[in-house]
């Protein structure tokens, strides 16, 4: 049950925030939506608010707006219609839901900073996170280890520890421990960061929790907002490269992840929504058909030539994006499944 709500509660919030953005701002720009919809299939309520349906549905995993002109189908409306509208304003309603995916993180993490604190890097010599499957973990060492000496040299700090284990190259390299009440020496054999070919063991300090002003909480969420979309960035890179392994999780494996956060409270789930809000906002500004991204594309080819796609190859490019995102869909349900 835990997991079904929290699956709720995600894609809710991700989905309403989305389809937010294309709303507000299609109706900033004078154009007409004739339905706001969170959810797909049968309708659990409907409201007529003027001329917009405001509708909610069963199935939580996607939501749409009805803009008048948009749908290649759709007559044209010479006045609302989104394609009489100025290609800035079309740009604009695009990008919005993205870009309100973007936002959605600063606010969930200022809450976060202000409401629970930020756990910061400490400066002692004691193993925080020992990640799994990397040299630290393969060695035996674990979380709360302190490290008395690298290779025969002491250590005091968390700096003298990088330094020691940067020296080491990628040879086995002795650890001295402490742990609990007895010392220990472990044999570790640094690997290659896979990111910048340094000597790397798959550890980080020990956190310490500290409490944020307001003004602190709001600058530490756009930094670590921005943090993780630039390594986002990065893995898709290192993916697309053949540097990294491709892994793809459906809405089975998303509501799996989400069951097990909230199982840790409720400021983990939190954080697990912003996370998966910028995974969507980054995937959606992709320049592919169906995608947003591919929607501003085309709007940016017809800025540059000043023509406008025709109705049938409109057409065909959504059925081309349609059915890439059902295989793909189809593909990571399946993973999800067989994992």
């Amino acid at each position: 049950m835990l997991t079904v709500l929290a699956c709720i509660f995600v894609f809710g919030i991700l989905v309403t925030v989305h389809e937010f953005g294309h709303f507000i701002t299609a109706k900033l720009t004078g154009m007409k939506v004739e339905e706001f919809s969170i959810g797909f299939g049968p309708t659990i309520y409907q409201q007529q608010e003027g001329e917009t349906l405001y509708s909610l549905r069963m199935l939580p995993l996607g939501g749409y707006n009805k803009i008048a002109g948009m749908d290649p189908d759709d007559p044209d409306d010479p006045e609302r219609g989104y394609n009489s509208k100025p290609i800035a304003s079309r740009m604009l309603v695009i990008l919005a839901g993205s870009l309100m995916n973007l936002i959605l993180p600063v606010i969930i993490f200022f809450g976060i900073f202000l409401a629970y604190g930020m756990e910061v890097p400490e400066n002692r010599p004691v193993l925080g996170q020992v990640v799994e499957g990397y040299a630290a973990a393969q060695s035996g060492l674990k979380e709360g280890d302190r490290i008395l000496s690298i290779a025969g040299n002491t250590v005091t700090d968390w700096a003298s520890v990088r330094k020691e284990i940067a020296a080491a190259g990628l040879k086995p390299v002795p650890f001295e421990i402490q742990r609990g009440t007895e010392k220990l020496v472990v044999s570790v054999t640094p690997g290659a960061n896979p990111d910048t070919g340094k000597p790397f063991i798959g550890v980080v300090s020990s956190l310490k929790k500290v409490q944020l002003t307001p003004l602190q909480a709001a600058v530490s969420s756009v930094t670590a907002t921005k943090n993780i979309v630039k390594n986002m960035y990065a893995s898709l890179y290192h993916m697309v490269t053949g540097k990294t392994k491709a892994e793809f999780s459906g809405p089975v494996g998303v509501a799996k992840m989400a069951g097990e956060v909230a199982h840790k409270g409720f400021d983990m789930l939190l954080q697990f929504t912003a996370m998966l809000s910028l995974n969507l906002a980054i995937i959606n500004l992709l320049p592919l058909p169906a995608l947003d991204g591919g929607h501003f594309f085309i709007l940016l080819i017809e800025a540059v030539t000043g023509h406008r796609l025709g109705k049938n190859a409109m057409m065909n490019i959504q059925k081309v994006g349609v059915a890439m995102i059902l295989a793909l869909t189809i593909f990571a349900t399946f993973k999800d499944l067989t994992r």
